[in-house]
């Protein structure tokens, strides 16, 4: 076995031990994350009657979280740079996870969405952050690979989240006088808590720190690291935040996030509405569309990186994203085929999502990386504010969801032709820095 291990070069076992050490724990965490941002739309199916909600609260409820996420992302991200990734994630985790236990306790729509905006307060930065520490991890060699996996998280959420929430919703319901939606919240809300006491125990904050690492494998994940950022600092010569890619990228990002959170919001009561039947069913059928974006994050993610090419993997699932919602609108009547529909259009925009943030993690060099990546993702994450607010509204006005998917489907399209247009800048900036994607050597 000794032999084998030394056979293995350097660089690749060093990069071995650091992904199976840390992506299997951010992954975790990030499916708590995103299970807490999405379970109210589970809860939306018993709450609504209980604290008399409508569609348009409801929606201003799930939208409201991204709107405390904003203002103090970036703070964030410029934090973790200087006090380490241990100490980031260990505050995110704990304080999300008392709010969401917290919202077992609402008593209507004013304080229900006073608790999603302390949730997104007290969340952000962890996305950006992760992205931020998995760069100094991982060069780009390998990046697309691991954030496709690490992404995957957020459909992962789905398949666990869907089926979990419903499941405790319909079997604790009224036991020691509370509603199954107030026991969704507070067994959903103890996991983070825990996490965040094991990321400050278990998280190095860069390679050099891993006491887990020998002398030689460190040195061979920083030099990694550092042959490509180094080379992306010299030619940049100005801030992330004056620069018109960034902001160009951020829009594209806002309307695949207008798709990713309008799916994760409403989907529960989209396929209430197709006739799943009673509220188990509703949790094992929004599992399926989940398990379709498992396969297209992963898969998307392998051919871009072995076509070094980033922004075709993205653009093109966002496009057929919109033109498969679009069509949903016409499948009324058939279960089969809503889902069917549902289902390709959520593997597309989560996997145009996964491949997306390759882009930018590329685009800067190491110096513009912290605010540059929470730069973008807290432009993009006003869209999860923006389609489940409109969604609400549209459904509240109309009765019916059909003129909200078309207008959905719109953004994402516009969203995807942006990226296009964006192609050439952005593989110029990238040639320059001599960042390139490089198939896997296995």
């Amino acid at each position: 076995m000794a032999t084998n291990q030394q056979e293995v070069p350097i660089d690749e076992r060093a990069h071995r031990k650091a992904f199976y050490r840390i992506v299997p724990f951010l992954f975790v965490c990030y499916v708590f994350a995103y299970m807490d941002r999405i379970n109210i739309g589970f809860a939306k199916l018993q709450m609504s009657q209980t604290l008399g909600l409508s569609d348009a609260a409801f929606g201003l409820a799930a939208g409201i979280f991204f709107i405390g996420y904003v203002p103090f992302e970036v703070p964030s991200n410029l934090l973790l740079a200087r006090i380490g990734a241990r100490r980031t994630f260990g505050r995110i985790l704990i304080l999300w996870g008392l709010v969401t236990i917290g919202t077992s306790m609402v008593q209507g729509a004013a304080t229900l969405q006073t608790m999603r905006f302390l949730l997104g307060v007290f969340e952000a930065g962890l996305a950006p952050g992760i992205l931020l520490y998995l760069t100094l991890w991982f060069g780009p060699k390998r990046l697309g690979r691991v954030l496709a996996v690490f992404m995957s998280s957020a459909a992962l959420a789905g398949i666990v989240g869907s089926p979990l929430s419903t499941f405790i919703m319909a079997r604790m319901d009224g036991s020691a006088g509370l509603a199954g939606w107030q026991w969704m919240f507070i067994i959903e809300g103890i996991p983070p808590v825990l996490l965040g006491l094991a990321a400050y125990a278990t998280l190095s904050d860069r390679p050099n720190d891993a006491h887990w690492l020998t002398k030689e494998e460190k040195s061979a994940l920083v030099e990694s690291v550092d042959s490509v950022t180094d080379s992306a600092d010299r030619p940049q010569k100005k801030s992330a935040f004056r620069d018109p890619i960034v902001y160009a990228m951020s829009l594209c990002y806002f309307g695949i996030i207008c798709g990713l959170y309008a799916i994760a919001f409403w989907l529960p009561t989209v396929i209430s509405i197709a006739g799943a039947g009673t509220l188990q069913n509703v949790g094992w059928y929004g599992a399926i569309p989940y398990l379709v974006a498992v396969v297209f994050m992963y898969g998307l993610g392998r051919l871009s990186d072995a076509r070094g090419e980033r922004i075709r993997y993205s653009a093109s699932p966002a496009a057929l994203a919109a033109i498969l919602l679009t069509m949903t609108v016409w499948s009324h009547g058939s279960f089969v085929l809503s889902m069917v529909l549902i289902s390709l259009a959520t593997g597309c925009i989560y996997g145009a999502y996964g491949v997306f943030w390759t882009i930018p993690s590329e685009y800067f060099g190491s110096k513009t990386a912290p605010g540059g990546l929470a730069l973008i993702n807290t432009i993009g994450l006003l869209g999860g504010f923006a389609s489940p607010a409109c969604i609400g509204w549209i459904k509240s006005v109309t009765h019916s969801l059909d003129y909200a998917l078309l207008l959905l489907a719109g953004v994402i399209l516009l969203s995807a032709f942006g990226l296009l247009a964006l192609r050439s800048r952005v593989q110029n900036r990238e040639t320059s820095c001599l960042i390139v994607a490089l198939p896997e050597g296995q």
